[in-house]
């Protein structure tokens, strides 16, 4: 906590003090400038990009995974509310999800991953979920899909606040308060976001209890962009988490234990237009720190530390009106060291080609993409897309890719077990989609395969274990999604049903993967009437086998939840919005890790105010 008050007070003494000058003739940049994950947007149009909406993300927990889970087809591994929180997206492991914030890919140096309740949600502006592979515009683990946390500048809008209270079951608070200030060359916003529960809850059907669940943690992010001329713009990102998890014990015996995260995340960033030009230069540097208590009446503790630094320049040229194309050079330093990891250095530069075109009813867009490291042997990305729009309602999209995931600082380095001869795991991606536009509504359908071969995996190695280049693995599958509002003179329904089909199987056993649901289910139903909203919620997840055997014997079962809400706005365009939520409002008992229990039926209130 005392560390994200000191970065907060170093960040003002470097802001303070500017001047709120206004340039009539200034003139408006385009929207995309405003937001800096560009690839979104501009070469994502053949794939599957669903934003979450402000009222989804005000109606959840802080934290991503309770937002993702009943807003997303991921499957999460949870081990207990609050605790380390892992994805499998479109049946691959939670290493193969990329995790991207405003554009540059966040995923632990050490293990590959994001704890998904690291991630607070309070302080980000949009949270979009793009399916697919896209390695070669976010890097590696981007296999299975990505999510991508942005923050979006907003010009002349004055002085804006929103300040979100949240209290509910286990002594639960969550509180966020958001501040901006924008005229027409400067826009300024910080936030700050604030997590703690007791999370001592009862397990169902059970005497039983959560024991050492306790977890709080503290968010800060600032976001500042300035116009230096009608064709220059500056921006500058920051985030910061600083937490603090009890982790739960399976047995009252255990000795109870911790683990302290400590992130930061700062970009510098640079946009030029001339002619037909847009140069774009990014400089961004990433840390990341984690101490483990083996004991938490002990001040011993395990660590690692990663520092990154990256450079990246961006040139586009719109040949055309309908023809983009867009060269990138990149280059990642990393540093990092550990309890058991002799500090290592690691550099990896990268180059990218990317194209996009629309001819009449057609649009194609194509990217490659290659790395050079000393590290590791990284094969020639592309991505190609393909795009026929049958008429305004009607669109086909074709997707074909070859992505991966690079070895990480565990894999290569660990003392006594690391392999510094792996190969970047592989994966070829196909798929198909068709979205159907209707009144009021719109449907799609996806279906999509992916070939994934040199995983990595940690084997028994005589007495140790150590990772090797192992598994061939084949996922198919299915996703559907309907969505339908109508308003009818003061009433507003609102209904979508999500669902998807997944078989993850390795190749040489013909197996299931383990923790990767055949079947996931999710949507809601909304109705609102002047100042007032209903809602419910419901996922379904299928069961999961947790033996790569597929022992039927060994499964977590299958479960559904429901949540359902109230929300009353008050004042005018209801800037007071109260809402009063039950979640699990079955009390359902259920685990999505086996052995790690959930909470039943639980409940909580809320406030929020923009003013």
């Amino acid at each position: 906590m005392k560390q994200v008050f000191t970065y907060i007070s170093v960040l003002l003494a470097v802001y303070t003090g500017q001047t709120q000058t206004s340039l009539d003739s200034l003139q408006q940049l385009d929207e995309i400038v405003v937001k800096t994950d560009t690839y979104l947007k501009t070469f994502s149009n053949t794939q599957s990009v669903s934003t979450l909406k402000d009222s989804v993300l005000v109606r959840s927990a802080s934290s991503l995974t309770d937002v993702l889970n009943f807003n997303s087809s991921i499957y999460f591994k949870e081990n207990g509310l609050g605790m380390v929180s892992s994805a499998a997206f479109r049946g691959t492991t939670a290493q193969q999800t990329a995790v991207v914030w405003n554009g540059i890919n966040i995923n632990s140096q050490f293990n590959g991953q994001t704890d998904f309740n690291t991630i607070n949600i309070r302080n980000f502006d949009e949270i979009d979920v793009r399916s697919g592979g896209g390695s070669v515009l976010y890097g590696s683990g981007a296999i299975g899909g990505s999510i991508h946390l942005n923050n979006v500048l907003h010009f002349n809008e004055g002085f804006s606040n929103r300040l979100f209270a949240r209290y509910g079951s286990f002594e639960t608070l969550d509180l966020a308060y958001q501040s901006g200030y924008s005229n027409d060359r400067m826009s300024v916003n910080a936030s700050l976001s604030r997590t703690s529960s007791e999370n001592d809850y009862d397990f169902v059907d059970s005497e039983k209890s959560n024991l050492n669940g306790e977890f709080y943690n503290t968010s800060f992010s600032a976001t500042i962009g300035y116009k230096l001329s009608y064709k220059s713009f500056l921006k500058f990102y920051s985030y910061v988490f600083d937490g603090d998890r009890h982790f739960s014990l399976q047995s009252p015996s255990e000795t109870p234990t911790k683990y302290k995260d400590f992130n930061t995340r700062n970009m510098l960033e640079w946009d030029v237009f001339f002619g037909g030009f847009r140069s774009n230069v990014k400089l961004a540097y990433i840390t990341e720190r984690f101490k483990y208590f083996g004991n938490i009446a002990s001040d011993a503790y395990t660590f690692g530390e990663a520092k990154s630094l990256i450079g990246k320049y961006q040139l586009g040229y719109k040949i055309a009106k309908e023809t983009y194309l867009q060269g990138v050079l990149d280059v990642t330093h990393t540093n990092g060291e550990g309890s058991s990891i002799h500090e290592n250095e690691r550099t990896i530069t990268g180059g990218s080609l990317l194209w996009k075109q629309a001819i009449k009813k057609f649009f194609y867009e194509a990217t490659l993409r290659k790395e050079i490291t000393q590290n590791y042997d990284s094969p020639l990305l592309f991505s190609l897309g393909l795009q026929y729009e049958f008429n305004k309602v009607n669109t086909l999209n074709l997707n074909a890719s070859k992505n991966y995931r690079i070895p990480t600082y565990n894999d290569l380095y660990w003392a006594g077990s690391a392999n510094p001869n792996l190969d970047p795991e592989t994966s070829y991606q196909f798929e198909i989609g068709n979205n159907i536009s209707f009144k009021n509504g719109s449907f799609s359908v996806i279906g999509f395969y992916n070939d994934i071969t040199d995983m990595i995996r940690w084997l028994p190695n005589g007495s140790n274990w150590k990772p090797i280049n192992t598994d061939h693995v084949e996922a198919y599958g299915l996703e559907t999604r309907l969505e339908y509002q109508r308003g009818i003179r003061d009433h507003e329904f609102s209904f979508n049903a999500n669902y998807s089909y997944t078989k993850s199987e390795d190749q040489e056993t013909k197996k299931q993967l383990t923790y990767v649901p055949y079947h996931k289910a999710f949507g809601s139903v909304g109705y609102q009437y002047k100042a007032l909203s209903v809602y419910w919620q419901s996922v379904f997840t299928g069961e999961v086998f947790i033996l790569s055997d597929n022992n039927p014997r060994y499964v977590v079962d299958s479960y559904w939840l429901h949540n359902a809400g109230l929300e009353y706005g008050f004042g005018n365009s209801q800037s007071w919005v109260v809402g009063l939520q039950v979640e699990n409002i079955m009390n359902k008992n259920y685990q999505s890790v086996a052995n790690r229990y959930m909470p039943g039926i639980n409940y909580n209130f809320y406030i929020n105010f923009n003013f």
